[in-house]
């Protein structure tokens, strides 16, 4: 199968009569440049935006024209496959006394979400569902936002205050770990939200889009691995002590509830005692808290690392973050697994194709449960 390496590249222009949820820019000068010596692109789970860094020597060294300018849009096509959509953020031309090399880094489109302010007239956003308040957000700067299949992305939340400086990506983060979903960025650039678990406020169950047709077996297809057990993030009992300000108000529900989770396969006593500051709602939380800081700590300690000589699978699709997928490493002393790709890098260069991925339990990226609104008014609603 192909896996040439593609950039196609074309000349920003700034458009001021764009309209909300357009994109805020005119391309011209459209190019393809191929022809890199070393290529690495990365994308992630816990990685937004996705990042890419390619170089090449100059054909012509001495030819004024700069064949990609910071501010470019970019897409970055493996074979056939779009795998990045955004902007080149450097250029870096250097030489020596054997040749002249250019090297080119990008993010997708989704880095204006992470490093701009959001754009939001009166800074509140009133009873909207996550996916809503996500086209709000993400419209000023016009990058789409999908919700992936049996994603159940919660009801609709009453109101949201957007600080002053506060980023898109922050306030969508804390949503998102709100409602238990994941947010990342897709190849054509847009942003998805995706199940990270179970939580009280959704339906979703698991972690994981789809099943790759093949998975990672030694002698096969592993190039190298490398296994992560650890115990010292882990412990036998976990306690979540609800202590919220519900006594000091007029009809509060209650004070210092602890809830009790334990994890019998730590094989000594180790004690770790969690304050779940929350009010509204604060004894169900206090329960949803120790349930996931047992799961996240149980699924964050293991780990695989592991390269492979080729970017797809057997049916050849690529390798992409949220997806499951079956590995064999009897070396590893390792039973049978199916776990999530949380971060792929796909390199080439001078030792050919390859492939970096991060693989872990599902419950390692389950969302913290949190009460949006901690402090609330005795009433929600006041007699018209």
């Amino acid at each position: 199968m192909n896996d040439d390496v593609t950039l196609k590249v074309a000349t920003c222009t700034f458009n001021p009569a764009a309209k909300s949820g357009q994109e805020t820019f005119k391309t011209t000068n459209a190019r393809s440049i191929t022809g890199w010596t070393d290529v690495s692109v990365s994308r992630g789970i816990e990685r937004c935006p996705s990042s890419f860094e390619v170089s090449y020597t100059e054909p012509y060294p001495g030819v004024s024209e700069i064949l990609a300018q910071p501010g470019d849009w970019v897409q970055v096509v493996l074979g056939d496959d779009l795998v990045l959509t955004g902007f080149v953020d450097r250029y870096m031309p250097s030489y020596n006394g054997n040749q002249h090399s250019v090297r080119i880094t990008g993010r997708s489109k989704c880095q204006d979400l992470v490093d701009c302010a959001a754009f939001i007239d009166g800074g509140q956003l009133l009873n909207m569902t996550v996916d809503k308040i996500a086209a709000a957000l993400c419209a000023p700067y016009g990058i789409a936002s999908s919700v992936a299949a049996g994603t159940d992305v919660g009801a609709p939340i009453e109101q949201v205050n957007v600080m002053v400086g506060e980023t898109p990506y922050a306030v969508l983060e804390l949503l998102c770990r709100f409602r238990g979903l994941l947010l990342y960025d897709m190849p054509d650039g847009s942003l998805l939200f995706a199940s990270g678990g179970p939580t009280a406020n959704n339906s979703n169950t698991s972690i994981g889009t789809r099943v790759a047709s093949s998975g990672f077996t030694e002698g096969i297809n592993v190039a190298s691995a490398a296994l992560m057990m650890a115990m010292d993030g882990r412990f036998s009992q976990y306690d979540a002590a609800y202590q919220g300000l519900d006594t000091l108000r007029d009809i509060g529900d209650g004070g210092n509830i602890i809830a009790h989770v334990y994890d019998t396969t730590v094989p000594r006593f180790r004690y770790r005692a969690i304050i779940s500051e929350n009010v509204t709602g604060g004894k169900d939380i206090a329960l949803q808290r120790a349930n996931w800081e047992m799961a996240y700590r149980l699924g964050r300690s293991y780990q695989v690392r592991l390269v492979t000589d080729s970017w797809r699978d057997s049916a050849g699709a690529l390798y992409e973050p949220n997806v499951l997928v079956d590995i064999d490493l009897p070396s590893l002393k390792l039973p049978k697994k199916r776990w999530l790709i949380s971060d792929v890098t796909y390199k080439k260069g001078a030792q050919g194709t390859s492939a970096e991925l991060t693989i872990m339990p599902p419950q390692a990226f389950y969302q913290e449960p949190i009460i949006l609104n901690p402090v609330a008014p005795d009433f929600r609603q006041v007699a018209q």
